[in-house]
């Protein structure tokens, strides 16, 4: 009797194969600007369909060890980790995953459009990059934080040169410490002291998650001796990781433990102690400095949307190879009208997390350029894009698990890493809970939800000519979310208005991503491209009209999918 083997999936090339991507960049870079990033992206499509799928296996299959001692007692706190965690991390120093937007010949070729590039880097690399994404977040956030005016002294020109380099010899990545046992994300409880001494800053205290804990430096967050209480008396640090050899920890820096984490498990996450270790401000130690820490903040929860985004695709693309080789009851399951309608809904949440961090790094690039309007409404799409990304992932890594089936829940298919991982999105970088409360704050600033409420109507108006209904949706919409905003801007703290900070986060992330869907619509139809309608009007009439589209999202499934 000869045994049956199931044709394992496969992965087509996720640049050309990626209609939304590469509509995107046409939109959002212009044609030529596009052209520009050809070569480069189809590059590093091109490894990430071989060596750094080896890499990705080699790292997920051999996780860091630390050792604290060496044979004769010395501490050494080295961590070892994997040749394939090394390699993700060469690939991301050549191909410009963090520097890109930093290097002045990307910025003579597409100005504010180099996080556009940048993002669309992340969306082909990071999900299979054994999570090499979060230091690459993280080194992200520390080069915007020394970029800024006021931070140019010589040692962050140093680390600057090191986070932006292309030369894998040269280019280092960042921690991020900034929470403690006692408080987690209330970091207004945090207990790490820093001490100003003839030699320079001393920091004393325990950093409780700090991942990539291998990096050559960290950025984290103490309070300077006389400094008041609260969160925003807090100042960022710059803390080399190593001393002087490269190789030995810095003197006073401790690794207590490595994290047994659920996912990201090729990612080195320790707990760190500081006794009088030696750090560098960053901005002036003598004014409260939460507000310089957030500049690193938002870059990051904008890459946790890119993850967010980039794993959803992957996984239906998994998912859609699978359905292609599958028989049940006789036929393929992509022609099963139940499975084409499920995997269809899953191109359309793919397609909404993919607009909102396009869209949040296009931002990022118009506001580090000088665009006071882009920045006034990053300060709300931040957290919009990292909340409504960090539900969507793990809620459709679910669904892709389920689409295989039993498969998908044996660890050597690779298909449980897509929800172990997902599961991290809507931890990292703020709750969905604190980020909703950051949301709240934003409607009481300057702009507040002005930004986006004009982008709905203006969504509105180009949908009236060739999507009526979708339009009328948003239009309803739009209106219920300008009383509600009223409401929560004129009293945040209300009692009522915080027990409702999720739902009315979640329904301006909706709402914002049925706006993106719709602008860009409205260009591809321009262009005889039906595609981006089709998937506006599928987000928009399910997450806004509340309808029951599963029979279009059959019938379409092959535009979808």
């Amino acid at each position: 009797m000869t045994r049956f083997t199931q044709q394992p999936p496969t992965l087509r090339d996720p640049y050309s194969a990626d209609p939304q991507l590469r509509g995107w960049l046409d939109r959002l870079l212009g044609d030529a600007g596009h052209a520009a990033a050809k070569g480069r992206l189809a590059e590093l499509s091109a490894e990430v369909l071989g060596p750094l799928r080896a890499a990705h296996h080699d790292a997920e299959t051999h996780p860091p060890v630390l050792t604290r001692f060496d044979a004769w007692g010395n501490r050494i706190e080295r961590v070892d980790t994997a040749a394939g965690w090394r390699a993700q991390r060469d690939a991301a120093a050549r191909h410009g995953v963090v520097a890109l937007p930093y290097l002045a010949d990307s910025r003579a070729t597409w100005g504010a459009g180099a996080r556009v590039v940048q993002h669309a880097l992340l969306h082909l690399w990071g999900p299979e990059s054994a999570t090499f994404s979060c230091p690459v977040a993280m080194a992200d956030g520390a080069a915007a934080l020394l970029s800024l005016p006021g931070a140019a002294h010589a040692v962050h020109r140093d680390w600057l040169d090191k986070l932006t380099s292309t030369d894998p010899a040269v280019a280092v990545t960042s921690g991020q410490w900034m929470t403690e046992s006692q408080g987690g994300s209330d970091i207004a409880r945090s207990t790490t002291t820093a001490r100003r001494t003839p030699h320079g800053w001393r920091l004393t205290g325990d950093k409780w998650f700090c991942s990539a804990i291998d990096s050559a430096m960290a950025i984290a967050l103490a309070r300077p001796e006389g400094a008041g209480p609260g969160s925003r008396n807090l100042v960022p640090f710059l803390v080399p990781r190593y001393a002087g050899d490269g190789v030995s920890p810095a003197a006073g820096l401790q690794v207590l433990r490595l994290k047994d984490k659920l996912g990201t498990r090729a990612v080195p996450t320790g707990e760190v102690r500081l006794d009088d270790v030696a750090a560098h401000p960053v901005g002036d130690p003598d004014r409260p400095g939460l507000h310089t820490m957030m500049t690193l903040v938002v870059v990051t929860r904008l890459h946790n949307a890119a993850a967010a985004a980039g794993g959803m695709r992957r996984g239906l693309e998994y998912a859609r190879s699978y359905a292609a080789e599958r028989t049940v009851a006789g036929g393929l399951l992509a022609a099963n009208p139940l499975h084409r309608a499920t995997l269809g809904g899953l191109a359309v949440d793919t397609a909404g997390a993919f607009a909102l961090a396009a869209h949040a790094f296009a931002l990022l690039g118009r506001a580090e350029h000088g665009d006071a309007e882009a920045a006034a409404e990053l300060r709300l799409v931040a957290p919009l894009a990292k909340l409504t990304t960090g539900r969507l992932a793990p809620a459709a890594a679910g669904e892709y698990l389920e689409a295989f089936g039993g498969a998908g829940y044996v660890e050597d298919t690779g298909i449980p890493r897509l929800l172990r991982d997902a599961q991290v999105l809507p931890i990292w970088e703020g709750t969905t809970n604190v980020l909703s409360v950051d949301v709240l704050r934003a409607l009481t600033s300057a702009d507040g939800a002005r930004p986006l409420l004009r982008r709905f109507e203006a969504a509105a108006d180009a949908a009236v000519h060739g999507l009526p209904g979708v339009a009328e949706a948003v239009v309803a919409a739009a209106r219920r979310l300008a009383a509600d905003v009223e409401t929560a801007a004129a009293d945040p703290r209300d009692p009522r208005v915080l027990a409702g900070a999720r739902e009315l986060s979640l329904r301006l992330g909706h709402a914002l991503t049925a706006a993106l869907l719709l602008e860009h619509a409205a260009w591809a139809l321009d262009r005889g491209d039906e595609r981006p309608a089709l998937l506006a009007s599928l987000w928009t009439l399910r997450q806004l009209g509340r309808a029951d589209v599963s029979a279009e999202l059959h019938e379409h499934y092959d535009e979808l999918v």
